[in-house]
């Protein structure tokens, strides 16, 4: 079990502010790394803003997260402009290359699998975004290593 009293602090640093709930939600998550039942639950009796309202708000936004993700969130744009510039090629190459399916986890940890609405870079479609770095002008090859270069990078800090 975490230790929640982290969640008290952050809580009280937006005291002042006027609707400070995804404010609050976002250093949460940054702090844990999710936003699991038992810390909504935190949040909820901490704000006194009802549990409901707050799942709502931490599932409907795509960068919150109520389960474990990988250590490198993968996020593939599939609006218009990347799908006419082959961003399914790109996508299919990488879910081979990881081995999971959109909305997946690597068994190691390492990657999770994600669709994003538009990135802003159409010019530069296909486009993925790995942790907050973003890829533009993607092949199919030149997204796997990509994603080569992560994983070699990941086993070298090990």
């Amino acid at each position: 079990m975490p230790d929640l009293n982290k969640i008290d602090k952050i809580i009280k640093s937006y005291e002042n502010t006027r609707t400070p709930l995804i404010y609050i939600l976002k250093d949460v998550q940054k702090e844990y790394g999710l936003l699991s039942d038992e810390i909504l639950t935190r949040v909820a009796k901490k704000t006194a803003i009802p549990l409901s309202e707050i799942y709502g708000v931490a599932t409907f936004y795509s960068l919150f997260t109520t389960t474990a993700k990988g250590k490198h969130i993968v996020r593939c744009c599939n609006n218009a402009p990347c799908h006419v510039k082959g961003s399914k090629e790109v996508l299919d190459h990488i879910k081979s290359y990881l081995g999971v399916e959109t909305g997946e986890t690597t068994a190691d940890g390492s990657f999770t699998l994600e669709f994003t609405s538009c990135l802003g870079l159409c010019a530069v479609a296909p486009v993925m975004m790995v942790d907050n770095e973003v890829y533009g002008n993607l092949t199919p090859e030149k997204a796997v290593a990509i994603l080569k270069d992560y994983k070699m990078k990941g086993t070298s800090n090990a």
